[in-house]
């Protein structure tokens, strides 16, 4: 995509996007733009309108943004735009950027444009995006250079991108493997060393507890490693540590689903957000280190599975009840956190996973569930999170709770068995394994990252959290 900045449309030839706030139904005043009039009888720039004029060999399309804007209606405004106009977007697009818009919402922006481009039929026949085409040309109608803010804008879409392909794409695709190999290649390609762990090596390390999860699948496990280290490393980087849930499907195991089972490639959606994060760190370049771990494997169904009333092993060498074995998430993460915390030794650490029905009861699809024993990250998670629209709200660690997973035959359990508070007893789990480590944080993304909005018949991947933890990653 080529992107240039122009100071008028005088002699352009093509689609003008033109963004524009609300006024007034009843409004008196036209809109007007390179000499087309819209009346507010046909639209007055209501939030999620538009109006479409072909004048002067152009097609100038009129955007609603409505009366205020934030950075998650702008990025939702733009996708939507983008991907029901395909048909008249040819090969010349012109956006008219608004006076003194701000650095976010611009970038917002133009993010959404490319993130328009998705289009969940991966395995249809169709013709290619005209945004995608590598001749593509976007004019900015501004005043100032927003190119540099585009650029960092399209890395973060990007992202997004390959994050919605890895959740949406089936089960008989995104395995473990797959994963791993995808890891690999985005280590090439954008800077950052990948390790990846099969089976036996996975043995030899006792990572038993994420080995009992895939020990009912014939697809091998692949634990994965990423370190991206800055160019500029000093004394005062920070290390942050990420694991994220690589559940490629999860049948429940031999506890197994009832129900919602359809949905179920989307278990690894956490770890597609590690993944994407990792991919838009090294590409933005951020001056952090950052060390990610996503044990990836499925949880299937043969007379190899673990069953309820096992007692397993684990990587930090405490021993684990299983009562249910559909609470298999918590499992590899917590060999994840252990392997972690002992061979690398972050400063911060945040695991994200789709975890628990819980924590859905709790907050619907509105934000992710946020758990932490420290106050600073907890804040900061959610002033992340709150500034581009991908929200985390706080529940309790309180040890009122950590009876819900004594065992009385094991150092722990897996399930407390109980049908409340569920995220929280998920969560209390976790931190059994994190060696009370002084900055640990928990996000339970089972509402968020995968659902249902306007761009799609069926639920599909949201790459909830890739933005969030480069963001909280990039404030440090």
């Amino acid at each position: 995509m080529k992107i240039t900045i122009v100071k008028d449309l005088t002699h352009f030839e093509g689609t003008i996007l033109i963004p524009v706030f609300e006024t007034n139904a009843k409004s008196l005043v036209p809109i007007e733009f390179h000499g087309v009039s819209v009346s507010s009888k046909v639209f007055y720039g209501k939030k999620d309108s538009s109006y479409s004029v072909d004048k002067y060999d152009c097609l100038h399309l009129f955007i609603g943004l409505g009366k205020s804007i934030d950075y998650k209606s702008v990025f939702t405004i733009f996708r939507r735009i983008i991907t029901r106009n395909k048909e008249v977007l040819n090969m010349k697009v012109a956006l008219v950027v608004p006076d003194a818009l701000p650095a976010d919402l611009a970038e917002a922006m133009f993010s959404g444009m490319l993130a328009g481009t998705y289009d969940l039929g991966h395995y249809k026949k169709q013709e290619q995006h005209p945004l995608l085409k590598p001749d593509f040309e976007l004019s900015l109608l501004a005043k100032e250079d927003f190119v540099p803010i585009a650029e960092r804008a399209f890395k973060i879409a990007n992202a997004k991108l390959e994050t919605y392909r890895l959740v949406d794409l089936p089960p008989n695709k995104v395995n473990p493997e797959y994963l791993a190999e995808c890891a690999v290649k985005n280590g090439a390609t954008f800077g950052f060393k990948v390790t990846v762990l099969d089976r036996d090596a996975c043995s030899n390390l006792g990572l038993s507890a994420f080995l009992a999860v895939a020990q009912g699948s014939a697809r091998e496990p692949q634990f994965v490693i990423m370190e991206y280290t800055p160019e500029k490393l000093g004394k005062e980087t920070k290390h942050i540590g990420l694991v994220g849930k690589g559940i490629t499907f999860d049948t429940g195991g031999l506890n197994i689903k009832t129900a919602g089972m359809l949905h179920m490639k989307s278990d690894m959606a956490g770890g597609a957000a590690v993944f994407g994060t990792m991919r838009l760190i090294a590409d933005l370049q951020l001056n952090t280190k950052v060390t990610a771990i996503v044990p990836c494997c499925e949880n299937s169904v043969d007379n190899t599975s673990f069953v309820p009333a096992d007692v397993i092993g684990s990587y930090s060498g405490h021993s684990i009840e299983i009562i249910d074995t559909d609470a298999e998430g918590r499992l590899i993460l917590a060999d994840g956190l252990s392997y972690l915390i002992k061979n690398f030794k972050p400063d911060v650490i945040v695991d994200i996973a789709t975890l628990t029905g819980s924590s859905v009861a709790t907050f619907g699809y509105e934000c992710g569930a946020l758990f932490t024993n420290n106050e600073a990250v907890s804040k900061q998670l959610q002033r992340a999170g709150d500034s581009i629209g991908e929200r985390v709200w706080p529940l309790p660690l309180w040890d009122a709770y950590k009876p819900d997973i004594e065992s009385e035959i094991a150092d722990v359990k897996n399930y407390s068995g109980k049908p409340v508070a569920g995220a929280i007893s998920a969560a209390k789990f976790l931190e059994f394994f994190t060696g009370n480590h002084p900055a640990w944080a928990h996000m339970d993304v089972a509402g968020v990252a995968f659902g249902d909005d306007e761009f799609a018949k069926t639920k599909h991947g949201t790459a909830f959290g890739v933005h969030l933890l480069t963001k909280f990653i990039e404030n440090l």
